[in-house]
């Protein structure tokens, strides 16, 4: 399959870098605004450069689209009206309309066109749900010190978005749910993100920031029987059980806690992502996160902003 990679930021890099090692891709071309910065990424990984769009989508069968929020609708536009099978970076698109507008412009056409909600693909979250039956409490973290490389998206649809479409597509796909609150810190953007919802009897907290000096990426979930914590950088999972010993007076009891380590095997999500996009066209079948779900993801991190604006 040949591929094209529109836009050759950080994001649109480790897109080369990972088709560039698929036995599955014969070819890739790259395009970018910046005619250097393809030119050079073009140059380290031995394939083609275009000097436009236009020239990009009469080469491949497929593309990621790696640029910026704000131009994701209008590139997606040219990607599908070409006919070409899309895996648009997350979010969908910088407004809800646009991503609603991405939706119906893919309506009746034979291309597979997906969203690279790339937490889906980190191999804790499926290990996680095999385990998780009742979760009474869910917390997920996601801390970044500021790059300074967005600057067109505040935290919830840059970071927190993640977690949104975990939560309300993965874990709890169809449950209704109420938003109890959200706060946030603002500087020219909102930078840090708290938010509380409810599913059934399930409390859900997510917090998204730009201002730590430490790098988290953190999920809690706890049961009546046990609490389960996983790391998203290092893909470890450990789950806790309390058993209760009560000593020989019977008036006070110590409590013991057993501690299992899931066998995880380890791979880098974006391997798995672009893999499963390729599966996709190859198996003429819809990518894992649908446009769809993508647009939802937008929708409720719509009505978390509004509560923080409240």
């Amino acid at each position: 399959m040949i591929v094209g990679v529109i836009g050759t930021g950080i994001m649109g890099r480790n897109h080369v870098r990972v088709y560039s090692k698929m036995k599955e891709v014969e070819e890739i071309f790259v395009y970018d605004i910046d005619e250097k910065a393809s030119s050079k990424v073009a140059e380290e990984y031995g394939i083609s450069s275009c000097k436009s769009l236009e020239e990009l989508l009469g080469k491949v069968d497929a593309v990621s689209i790696c640029v910026p929020t704000k131009y994701h609708f209008e590139t997606a536009k040219k990607v599908i009206e070409a006919g070409k099978h899309c895996l648009i970076e997350k979010p969908i698109a910088l407004e809800i309309d646009e991503g609603k507008k991405i939706v119906e412009l893919v309506k009746g056409k034979e291309i597979v066109c997906g969203v690279g909600h790339i937490e889906r693909f980190n191999p804790i979250i499926p290990e996680i749900k095999k385990i998780v039956k009742k979760p009474r409490y869910v917390e997920i973290k996601r801390h970044n010190p500021d790059s300074g490389r967005i600057t067109d998206a505040d935290i919830i649809s840059d970071l927190m978005i993640h977690d949104i479409d975990t939560v309300w597509n993965y874990f709890f796909r169809g449950i209704d749910f109420e938003m109890r609150g959200a706060a946030g810190v603002r500087n020219k953007l909102l930078d840090l993100v708290s938010s509380l919802a409810v599913f059934d009897s399930t409390v859900v907290s997510l917090s998204a920031s730009r201002l730590s000096s430490n790098k988290v990426r953190s999920i809690i979930i706890e049961e009546e029987d046990k609490t389960v914590v996983g790391n998203y950088i290092t893909q470890e999972v450990h789950v806790y059980k309390g058993v209760e010993k009560k000593d020989h007076t019977n008036t006070s009891y110590a409590q013991e806690t057993l501690v299992e380590k899931l066998a995880v095997q380890k791979v880098e999500p974006l391997k798995l992502e672009l893999s499963s996009f390729l599966e996709s066209i190859k198996n003429k079948k819809p990518f894992e996160v649908s446009l769809e779900d993508a647009v939802n993801a937008l929708e409720v991190a719509d009505k978390i902003r509004s509560m923080v604006n409240k």
